[in-house]
């Protein structure tokens, strides 16, 4: 005669309070980050393309301190997004101040 199986019983779920203090730290956490409002700002890469529309152009170390980015990330902003995605000519020239960034065509710009 075989023995019956019986049931497997599911985990029992203690709450011990530890699990719901966690997700409401995690919840305060993320809530704060992004309780700034975003009226009346403009984005940053809007704010990069702007400074690159200016007669003089803009250095890297002024867009990342515009933007509050690091400089690398400027530089991926300038090659991934504004000369592959965008499609504009990003020209750059030596200055007293550093390297210049601007861009060439403003023409296009209005077209994209």
């Amino acid at each position: 005669m075989h023995k019956a199986r019986s049931k497997r019983k599911p985990p029992s779920r203690t709450n011990d309070g530890k699990t719901k203090t966690r997700n409401v730290r995690r919840m305060t956490a993320r809530n704060g980050m992004h309780s700034q409002p975003n009226a009346g700002r403009e984005s940053n890469k809007a704010q990069i393309i702007l400074m690159l529309q200016a007669l003089d152009g803009a250095t890297i170390e002024a867009m990342a301190r515009a933007t509050q980015w690091q400089p690398h990330s400027v530089r991926g902003f300038l090659s991934g997004v504004v000369r592959k995605k965008l499609g504009l000519t990003v020209v750059s020239a030596d200055s007293e101040n550093g390297r210049v960034y601007r861009i060439a065509d403003r023409t296009a710009l209005a077209a994209a």
